[in-house]
């Protein structure tokens, strides 16, 4: 498992995809590949409302990656110090395994280069002590990165109060 984690408040997002773009540029991206993503989900009524709502979907970092086990060359990698998975492009032969073994439509393909380009949590930044690209630019602060302890304290903070103000509507 990772060491680290990426969380989204999906409450607070506004759907501004500039995450989406700071990612591009932080990594010299192309039109085509986007690593992270916002999904869009709705137009729906709720409550009588027409709500939208966005979700955030970068790279999980999983356990045991499908990519890392499909790519035929090695380039696909996971960091034993922390487990962030990632993409040796020098080893990349842009056989495109890895984006066909991800569940998750993580490994994108970059036709510039005709390699994959993936979310890798900015690990240049992060070996620096900096923040993921992402994170740094998130207009609306709905996302957060850390050890994976400390965003699941957040996250509990979060589910508490939305409890708690749900509790307070009904009373």
């Amino acid at each position: 498992m990772s060491k680290y984690y990426l969380f989204q408040d999906a409450k607070q997002c506004i759907g501004c995809r500039t995450c989406e773009i700071q990612c591009k540029t932080n990594k010299k991206l192309p039109t085509g590949p986007r690593p992270c993503q916002i999904i869009q989900v709705g137009p729906q009524l709720i409550g009588g409302l027409p709500r939208t709502s966005y979700i955030f979907m970068p790279c999980f970092h999983c356990e045991t990656p499908w990519c890392v086990a499909a790519c035929p060359t090695g380039a696909m990698q996971k960091r034993s110090k922390d487990g962030i998975v990632f993409i040796d492009p020098d080893l990349c032969v842009g056989c495109k395994t890895c984006v066909s073994a991800c569940p998750w439509g993580a490994p994108q393909w970059n036709p510039e280069t005709g390699k994959v380009v993936k979310c890798d949590y900015c690990m240049d930044r992060i070996d620096e002590g900096l923040q993921p690209a992402c994170v740094t630019t998130c207009t609306s602060g709905c996302l957060k990165f850390g050890k994976v302890e400390d965003m699941t304290q957040i996250r509990r903070e979060r589910h508490a109060q939305l409890v708690a103000a749900l509790e307070n509507s009904v009373s």
